[in-house]
């Protein structure tokens, strides 16, 4: 008991939220702040749970026909110049390269050789660069859907930075077709936002909403912007992913067009789409605890840690014997088409400080061995969704057996427990006074504890939206597909009403 406070996350979570969420990233080991401001370096654990999803989201874009491509880091300013919402919603995001290479200043250091003819901006998004290369890819309609995605960087100069989050450099995805009919081009935009919120659902354990953005959170010159939000345990929002219908204006600014079975000449339909590192920050938000990190086995790098504990050679040999035997009986099992990640740690450690390091990283299923347990044929099992002092006594027969449900279980449990979470804290709300009390702090020391979800009507005007979001900091997070028409009054102004939408706080 007393390692377990000794080890465990300071602040906790009813603490400070974002003082444990970067104690959690720095306990797991997963990243860290690069000396470049605003930026980070992606550890190895953390890249390892980077490249699960990445692994898992580019065979499903496969699956459905897309294939990859990569497109150039540096735009020309003249690109975005070309669609005017574009540029207007992310001019105070971009990075600008002004000059040349570097020369001698004749003092000891550097200096910029010369301006560039044209300033490039660093990628913040592609679709004005991919634009250009589609232009020159379509001419008919047997060119098309064509279904590209690119896995990359980009650069949007952020304020506030957290790792994960919000940084000024991060990876992500991002895909971008074209279609040669509105109707196919929105039916891309829904399929690719149904694949991300599955993705989230069934790889993630996150319950996630999905629906549309209202005009003034779209993508900067999209027709429509779809979402899928999901909650994190401080009742917050995070737009976890986007897909977007651009209709036919980026279609028109690049020159997309294309000859139809008629032979007549028209602009083509264009999409776009992306997740990001954002979601390693999603899986920490909405699953860890005040000891560490928890993994969802299906991205976890790891999915079982054994852990050999001896006091001298003569037990090291028998625990080593035994824990190896145990590690061949279990690397041949298939968990989700692919092999179970299993790693034996031998490191010159005590055996407290090796398992407080695997619960911290989230490892979802540990295995404890001591001379003991070698007598026995058994091993200690420890399941990180549920508390680290709950461990049970299992023969190993019967671990090799159940191991593979074990994991699908604790998948489960995850998915399960945030989805319980979401619920009790979405309620409907009809009174504007009620809904002020609702987002406002509980307690003045700690800002961060107010309420979750709030479903509300709302009338559709933009000025309502924006008083709500400068009086309590809320926003409308997404009109949810699917929701039935009610009539009811605008949670703000009391207008008539025929929809509810999500407020909350986001990230």
């Amino acid at each position: 008991m007393a390692e377990q406070a000794k080890t465990a996350i300071t602040p906790t979570r009813a603490e400070d939220y974002p003082a444990w969420y970067q104690q959690v990233v720095k306990a797991a080991d997963m990243a860290e702040n690069s000396e470049v401001r605003g930026c980070m370096v992606i550890k190895p654990w953390g890249y390892a749970i980077w490249e699960n999803i990445q692994r898992e989201l580019d065979d499903k874009f496969k699956e459905t026909g897309h294939v990859n491509a990569y497109f150039p880091l540096f735009i020309p300013k003249s690109f975005f110049e070309k669609e005017a919402e574009h540029v207007e919603g992310f001019a105070k995001e971009c990075a600008v390269v002004t000059h040349t290479r570097l020369e001698d200043d004749g003092k000891g250091g550097l200096k910029p050789a010369g301006p560039l003819t044209e300033e490039l901006i660093v990628r913040p998004t592609s679709e004005t660069i991919i634009g250009a290369s589609f232009s020159k890819w379509v001419n008919s309609y047997r060119d098309l859907p064509l279904l590209i995605n690119q896995w990359a960087n980009v650069v949007r100069w952020e304020l506030r930075t957290r790792l994960f989050l919000r940084t000024t450099e991060f990876l992500w995805q991002e895909g971008h077709t074209v279609h040669a009919t509105e109707k196919e081009a929105i039916a891309e935009t829904m399929l690719i936002l149904k694949l991300y919120a599955t993705f989230a659902r069934e790889y993630l354990a996150i319950p996630v909403i999905e629906g549309e953005k209202t005009a003034s959170e779209r993508f900067p010159g999209a027709e429509s912007t779809f979402t899928f939000e999901a909650m994190m345990q401080d009742k917050k929002a995070l737009q976890a992913g986007t897909s977007h219908f651009l209709g036919q204006k980026f279609a028109k600014a690049s020159d997309i067009k294309f000859q139809n079975q008629e032979g007549v000449e028209e602009f083509a339909w264009t999409t776009s789409w992306g997740v990001s590192t954002r979601l390693i920050g999603a899986i920490i938000m909405a699953h860890s605890d005040d000891n560490g990190l928890i993994l969802p086995p299906r991205v976890a790098p790891i999915q079982v840690v054994i852990v050999p504990i001896y006091r001298n050679d003569e037990e090291r040999k028998m625990v080593m014997e035994f824990t190896n035997n145990l590690l061949e009986e279990i690397k041949p099992l298939r968990y989700y088409d692919r092999k179970i990640q299993v790693k034996v740690d031998d490191r010159d450690l005590r055996g407290g400080e090796k398992i407080w390091d695997w619960i911290k990283k989230g490892v979802p299923i540990r295995l404890e061995i001591g001379p003991r347990d070698v007598d026995k044929g058994s091993v200690f099992l420890g399941r990180r969704d549920k508390d680290p002092r709950d461990k049970q006594n299992i023969q190993t027969t019967d671990f090799v057996k159940d191991v593979i449900s074990l994991l699908d279980e604790i998948q489960s449990n995850l998915y399960q427990k945030a989805l319980d979470y979401q619920i009790a804290n979405t309620i409907k709300i009809d009174d504007k006074e009620e809904f002020y009390k609702y987002f406002t702090p509980k307690n003045t020391e700690n800002p961060e504890i107010h309420g979750g979800f709030a479903l509300s009507h709302w009338c559709g005007s933009p000025a309502c939206e924006e008083a709500v979001k400068n009086d309590l900091k809320v926003t409308i997070r997404c009109i949810p597909i699917g929701a039935k028409a009610e009539e009811g009054n605008c949670i703000y102004c009391g207008k008539e009403s025929t929809k509810r939408v999500i407020f909350a706080k986001s990230y």
